[in-house]
């Protein structure tokens, strides 16, 4: 619920619909992740 809440906020100070705040957060995601390495478990 609480990810729900947030997409919904975000979504609202974006002027955006919540299937557009999904999307934009996931290709910010995905950036990160490849930043990262690409790696599914991190080393600690």
């Amino acid at each position: 619920m609480k990810i729900t809440e947030g997409v919904r906020k975000y979504a609202a100070e974006q002027a955006i619909s919540g299937e557009e705040a999904l999307a934009k957060g996931m290709a910010e995601k995905s950036k990160h992740f490849v930043e990262k390495g690409a790696e599914v478990h991190a080393k600690a």
